[in-house]
């Protein structure tokens, strides 16, 4: 029987996933990113889950990127109604999610492997870690959210480069151009994502779960929407006990007990 294609591991209120196809770089296909989509589903669905870490397995790569065979398969309407639509929904999930992410890069982080962490809230790399978007070099361009996700996150000079080029770049020139948080050796990516989930997982669920909101809606509003609508979310935490939980342990000087409520 094989290895499922994604494993789910928890340790206390952190919720790692793994892309287990460590035989082809852990490039993805719809069967994987249908079980990505499912184990998602679990672990966003878990109450006691508060931060989902996701990362691949193996040394040589994060995922790869797509499946080449596959793409050159296919013509226009049948990409877009089979793999553009699936691989859309589940990166737009993981980007929508109300709990935190963290992308734990361990190596390559090429196409749709770059695409995916554009999705997710925090990125911590592995020194050898490598990124890019090389659709370019193929023929063909970032067609999972990545032409779009990128000139937001990055200076747009440099993401129109990075695309039109088709380069690779290093996991110091990601740190270099606000792609990614922080960079960290190999054998130390594990316990120091680990350390950083177990941290946002000791703060309100609630509080994260809108503030998270607050920062996704508020990026698509002028600035006095956005503003309207941070003082309309943060009236809301203020009805929490959370909220008040956090003002009295501080007041009490002991370590608060959020409770997501």
């Amino acid at each position: 029987m094989s290895e499922p294609t994604i494993l789910i591991a928890r340790d206390g209120a952190v919720a790692t996933l793994t892309i287990n196809r460590p035989k082809v770089l852990n490039a993805l296909d719809i069967p994987t990113l249908l079980a990505l989509e499912a184990a998602w589903n679990e672990v966003e669905a878990d109450p006691a889950v508060r931060v989902i870490v996701i990362t691949g397995a193996g040394e040589r790569a994060f995922i790869a990127g797509g499946d080449i065979r596959d793409l050159d398969s296919r013509r226009g309407l049948a990409h877009y109604q089979e793999f553009a639509e699936v691989i859309h929904r589940v990166f737009r999930r993981v980007e929508t999610c109300d709990k935190p992410t963290i992308a734990a890069v361990n190596g390559w982080a090429l196409g749709g492997g770059t695409e995916l962490i554009l999705c997710c809230d925090i990125r911590i790399v592995a020194s050898q870690a490598r990124l890019g978007l090389p659709e370019i070099t193929l023929g063909l361009f970032p067609g999972a959210g990545g032409s779009q996700r990128l000139i937001r996150q990055v200076p747009l000079c440099r993401a129109k480069e990075l695309m039109f080029v088709g380069e690779q770049i290093d996991a110091q020139e990601a740190l270099a151009i606000g792609l990614v948080n922080r960079v960290v050796p190999r054998e130390t990516l594990a316990t120091e994502t680990a350390a950083l989930a177990a941290k946002i997982a000791s703060r309100s669920p609630l509080v994260l779960k809108l503030l998270k909101r607050t920062l996704g809606d508020g990026a698509d509003m002028p600035m006095s929407a956005a503003l309207a609508h941070e003082k309309a979310m943060i009236g809301l935490v203020l009805d929490s006990a959370d909220a008040h939980e956090g003002c009295s342990a501080f007041l009490e000087k002991r370590s608060p007990e959020f409770r997501g409520a």
